[in-house]
């Protein structure tokens, strides 16, 4: 009886995974709207869910239920829980994929451009409404529903999710292949090579462009030519301020 129990409460976890996950897709397409003024299917599946804001609202509730009565504190909570979910998204996909997806270096108060306290804050008030307002008409809804109605519902989500990341994958695994097969010395020139390849296929990879206007692309090649170029012009500027202050020294001794 309590393994029904515990996967009654599993179940409605996955139920409102996929609502914010949706909820969340559905701000980033009125966001490009409004800021693009266009219609574009925003995020890495093809499916309209945003994964990251789903696991964000699932985390928040199970970890940050201690502080249900202190909004201030939940909100501070929500934020931290957020901007590392984020980080670690980013730094994750971009090491599988040779990609960065998303970069807020042009941002203030950003951390190696995967974070920023622009989106950190504005997450960390949806947070607080998830948690205060949604959460308890979502959980009361769907409380209401069967276990055996449930688990078709959650079983059939994750069936379809597990299709379209593996459909998703391999878009993005043409995506790598190409720019491993390019021969160019800047990420810069990759990413737009890329986007042009894929500007010529089909709806599936154009979608990508789209989707991630900021996205830059890495092959192995070109990210050692940039390291070994930055390298150099480390080691010229420490030359040069070796030479200044040997410089500087000699005219003190002089002196």
């Amino acid at each position: 009886m309590n393994l029904v129990i515990n996967m009654y409460n599993v179940y409605i976890l996955i139920l409102l995974f996929y609502t914010y996950s949706f909820i969340g897709w559905l701000i980033e397409v009125i966001v490009s709207i409004i800021q693009r003024h266009k219609l574009i299917n925003r995020g890495f599946l093809i499916g309209p869910i945003c994964p990251i804001y789903g696991f964000g609202g699932v985390l928040i509730l199970i970890l940050l239920n201690r502080y249900a009565d202190d909004p201030l504190i939940l909100f501070i909570m929500s934020v931290v829980v957020c901007s590392i979910l984020e980080y670690f998204t980013s730094y994750l996909m971009e090491k599988i994929f040779k990609n960065r997806w998303w970069d807020y270096s042009d941002k203030k108060f950003n951390i190696n451009g995967r974070i920023c306290l622009e989106c950190a804050i504005p997450f960390g008030i949806a947070a607080v409404i998830m948690f205060y307002g949604l959460n308890p008409v979502l959980i009361s809804a769907y409380a209401k529903l069967s276990f055996e109605l449930l688990r078709i519902i959650a079983l059939s989500l994750l069936a379809i999710t597990i299709v379209d990341v593996a459909v998703s994958y391999s878009i993005i695994l043409t995506l790598k292949n190409i720019s491993n097969s390019l021969r160019c010395d800047s990420t810069e020139l990759i990413t737009k090579k890329v986007r042009e390849i894929l500007a010529g296929k089909n709806y599936l990879h154009r979608r990508l462009v789209e989707s991630f206007p900021k996205m830059h692309i890495y092959n192995k090649l070109a990210s050692l030519k940039e390291k070994i170029l930055k390298n150099k012009k480390a080691l010229k500027l420490e030359k040069k301020k070796s030479h200044e202050n040997k410089r500087i020294q000699i005219k003190k001794i002089s002196k």
